[in-house]
């Protein structure tokens, strides 16, 4: 009952603006100014404020709300701890092993190029004379030159 009065005071309030600005030769301000102050009362009587009012004035609303928050907190944690592991221990422990052979030494310069290899491919590949190079150009294409060379290309 209070929200219907204050929506026609708040509509009623307007339209008298939106007059005394007709009044002043500003029709299309009027005009504007005419439509946002129905729109409150449009609102009481399509019964939307009393939909409004009866959601924010209930404690069951307010649990479900309460739920659905704590159910897309869930939701979110789970991604987030989906998206850092890759699955179970096993699995983990598994991946990091792999990845520590194929592991490049932290202090080398250039990659280590035999460390990856299996025992056959590394005994059959003779190994590679080093190339005699300008200092300025070998500086420069050594770590692509190594890179290659691990690839086999």
């Amino acid at each position: 009952m209070l929200a219907e009065t204050i929506c026609s005071a708040a509509s009623a309030a307007g339209l008298g603006i939106a007059a005394v600005t007709a009044y002043r030769k500003r029709f299309l301000a009027a005009a504007r100014i005419a439509a946002y102050s129905l729109v409150p009362i449009g609102l009481v009587l399509t019964g939307v404020v009393d939909w409004i009012a009866g959601i924010a004035f209930r404690p069951s609303v307010w649990i479900g709300f309460g739920l659905l928050a704590v159910a897309w907190l869930l939701f979110m944690t789970t991604r987030a701890v989906e998206r850092r592991g890759v699955g179970t221990r096993k699995e983990r422990k598994a991946a990091a092993r792999a990845a520590q052979s194929e592991a490049i030494a932290p202090a080398a310069s250039a990659p280590s190029l035999e460390s990856g290899l299996p025992a056959t491919r590394t005994q059959a590949r003779p190994k590679a004379k080093p190339q005699q190079q300008s200092a300025s150009s070998g500086e420069d294409f050594s770590d692509i030159e190594a890179i290659l060379k691990k690839h086999g290309i």
